[in-house]
């Protein structure tokens, strides 16, 4: 298994409520009704190709609020 595989696992109860809703997606936006399977085909693509680039947003933003947390910390110093 691939760390990237485990970052982005689900639970079964996140996982079935995500391909509920992207069954709902499909037949509200396109009036195409999709299977369970047809579901975590396109869940498992966004999990795929796209996760990880939010994943890197995420890390991205917690890096820049730490520096500027670590800058706060560091004006407080008595010289």
């Amino acid at each position: 298994m691939k760390k990237e595989d485990e970052i982005f696992r689900l639970d079964k109860k996140t996982e079935a409520k995500l391909i509920e809703e992207i069954k709902k997606f499909f037949k509200e936006v396109r009036d195409e009704e999709i299977s369970d399977f047809e579901g975590t085909l396109v869940l498992d693509f966004f999990r795929e190709k796209i996760a990880s680039e939010f994943y890197n947003i995420g890390v991205s933003a917690a890096y820049r609020r730490l520096h500027e947390i670590s800058e706060d910390i560091l004006s407080i110093l008595k010289y």
